[in-house]
């Protein structure tokens, strides 16, 4: 079944629902849920397990990371284990989204912060830690899990840690230095940048620690793996519904269990879903009434463009996406509207994601404002075509893949390759005539009350005026080149 809460409730700022049965999200509506006692009264006690256990529970159920790297959850542990023989690790709950397009992590500390502090407490017993820190950066979830820590038996375990929001405040590296005790014996939460090098929190992190640092949809999952609520259902009994009146579709999965998604953009009703591990992506478009969409963007503003002629054959699992080159990353999905400059919103966030860098490095301090620029000349009529300019762009991705102190420039290479590869036609009309005679709609967002709350109520004869635009324009610069195509069409 599909559920979207009412607007008219108090949690209207940050809209959920789910395909199927709810596991992490169960209980939302019913119960205030940052009450220990009423989180309790639905779920069983979580439990302690040995490390041989928990690991075996893990490797079983191979459970990666739902922060975006998607690092399974097992071989951290491992390697928290091999180095906490000197030191007591710690673990770190990081929920800093600094990603505007994904709301996953506050949903969750927001309505059900038992199950992420749950799943926390299982992994510190299972690997001997003392302290869980948690560090959020949405004022809301900081207050619902300062409640729900206080109405806990174990809160004496658990230190809530509020980050200063930015962008890149959630990177490993970032969370580290933010959480680390100063001279002054305080924590300098404000300063959540990256040191400049990369160094695994699992061999040293906060106060130079092993630490156990994941995603807080991750240890969600693991009170779900455990039994704090109750077990996923096994894949080959796990059906979905579709959330209208069209016939059901099993989802093909890869793993038991759900996933977190944050969808936005040219959507009727943008938010939070929880969905079956492997739903298909039109499934997913049918629930929140996608809007006709021209692209999609998979895992944010880190993740991969996609075409649309994709979605009907797409499902969002780690397995499904990776045939296509992408992955679920930050679990944000985003609708790229035909109404839209597609290329215009992606200079855009480029402009963005070069400004948020913490320019530690050569290339968050020269790389990324220079492949800002080169995308935001794309705009540009250029009588030579927009070949050169754009293969000057992937070469500068290029470049500063894989050498930034930390995977910021990794990301934004990313989102800028497949973007180009996606919008090569667009680029050509850019080329060609300065405009494809839309305008920056806002689709791909710059906040999360902007993702979430801003109203696609276009008429289908507007949608269909600019996608006609469009489409004359493309048979002119077509006869224009000789029916030879136009400047990026290569890179497609």
């Amino acid at each position: 079944m599909t559920s979207v809460l009412p607007r008219t409730a108090p949690i209207t700022a940050l809209p959920v629902g789910w395909i199927a049965e709810p596991q992490l999200l169960r209980g939302i509506g019913s119960a205030d849920l940052v009450d220990y006692r009423a989180h309790r009264a639905q779920s069983v006690p979580a439990r302690r397990l040995s490390q041989a256990d928990l690991l075996a529970r893990l490797d079983t159920a191979g459970l990666a990371g739902r922060g975006g790297a998607g690092f399974p959850l097992a071989t951290k542990i491992r390697s928290v284990l091999h180095e906490g023989s000197r030191l007591t690790p710690f673990v770190v709950v990081n929920a800093c989204e600094g990603e505007p397009a994904s709301a996953k992590d506050t949903a969750l500390l927001r309505f059900v912060p038992h199950q992420v502090l749950d799943g926390a407490m299982i992994c510190a017993d299972a690997i001997g830690a003392e302290r869980i820190l948690v560090a959020i950066t949405d004022h809301e979830a900081q207050l619902a899990v300062s409640a729900a820590v206080a109405s806990r038996p174990d809160a004496a375990r658990f230190e809530v840690c509020p980050i200063e929001a930015r962008f890149v405040a959630g990177e490993a590296g970032a969370l580290v230095a933010a959480l680390s005790v100063g001279s002054d014996g305080r924590r300098n939460t404000a300063q959540a940048v990256p040191p400049g090098r990369r160094v695994l929190p699992s061999h040293r992190g906060v106060d130079g620690r092993p630490n156990l640092l994941s995603n807080a949809e991750t240890f969600g999952q693991v009170a779900v793996l455990v039994g704090s609520s109750p077990a996923p259902a096994a894949a080959s009994q796990a059906a979905t519904r579709a959330p209208s009146t069209t016939s059901p579709r099993t989802a093909a999965r890869t793993s038991t269990g759900t996933r977190l998604l944050t969808v936005t953009g040219a959507v009727r009703s943008p938010g939070v879903l929880e969905v079956p591990d492997g739903v298909p992506l039109a499934q997913v478009a049918e629930a929140v009434g996608a809007r006709p969409s021209q692209s999609v963007v998979i895992g944010g503003y880190h993740g991969t463009w996609l075409p649309a002629a994709m979605l009907s054959e797409l499902t969002l699992s780690a397995a499904g996406l990776a045939g296509v080159g992408a992955s679920p990353g930050a679990g944000a999905v985003i609708f790229v509207g035909t109404d839209t400059c597609a290329l215009a919103e992606l200079s855009r966030v480029v402009g963005w994601l070069a400004a948020e860098s913490a320019r530690q490095c050569g290339p968050c301090s020269f790389g990324l404002p220079a492949i800002a620029q080169g995308v935001a000349s794309l705009l540009r009529a250029t009588p030579a075509g927009p070949t050169a300019t754009g293969q000057l762009v992937l070469s500068r991705a290029g470049t500063v893949t894989g050498r930034g102190a930390c995977a910021h420039p990794d990301g934004a290479a990313r989102f800028v390759r497949s973007g180009l590869a996606v919008l090569a036609e667009d680029v050509g009309l850019h080329a060609a005539y300065g405009t494809c005679r839309r305008r920056d709609q806002g689709h791909l967002a710059l906040s999360r009350s902007a993702a979430l709350s801003r109203s696609l109520a276009l008429s289908e004869a507007a949608l269909s005026e600019a996608a006609l635009s469009a489409a004359a324009l493309s048979a002119a610069a077509l006869s224009r080149a000789g029916g030879g195509g136009m400047g990026m069409g290569a890179h497609r």
